[in-house]
């Protein structure tokens, strides 16, 4: 669980019960929850999309997001990150910490208590699926030194990047 964080509130598991159960029941394409602790933190295994960009980049690869909850969940986003190793992607950085406005609130984040889990999946499958380039994003190895072990909810994003 991220550090510092509180379980979730009573509304705050009875919305991630309810995503649980549709999520069960309607898992989104090419995903799969792999582990749920206690309601606080999820693990997804989602699979490299087929894509309409050629080539095919991530066609046949395995990765796995964490989602934490927060107390305040869904009033305020989940920490959204990849397991180690990362999607080579312009968006994601090696230490797993994803630069898509719907993970966070605050300065222009697109956090909405309108979205779940699973909108949030597909929304990552669709940024990989749209990819054209495997590369990190500019000053991946800085990034990830300066912030390893925290949040990337402490990080003040910008979101100027629309191509992918």
């Amino acid at each position: 669980m991220a550090s510092g964080s509180r379980a979730p509130s009573a509304v705050a598991q009875r919305r991630i019960q309810s995503e649980l159960r549709d999520w069960l029941q309607h898992p989104p394409d090419g995903c799969r929850l792999v582990q749920y602790d206690d309601l606080r933190a999820w693990v997804i295994e989602l699979q490299g999309p087929e894509s309409p960009c050629q080539p095919q980049l991530y066609l046949g690869e395995t990765f796995h997001l964490r989602i934490v909850f927060s107390e305040r969940y869904p009033l305020e986003p989940p920490e959204v990150t990849f397991v180690p190793p990362s999607p080579v992607h312009p968006h994601i950085y090696s230490n797993g910490h994803i630069c898509l406005d719907i993970l966070y609130d605050g300065h222009n984040g697109g956090w909405s208590p309108a979205l779940t889990i699973n909108k949030v999946a597909l929304s990552l499958r669709s940024m990989l699926a749209s990819n054209t380039e495997k590369r990190r994003p500019a000053g991946d190895a800085d990034y990830c030194a300066r912030m390893r072990g925290r949040s990337p909810k402490e990080t003040r994003w910008e979101f100027d990047d629309t191509q992918v």
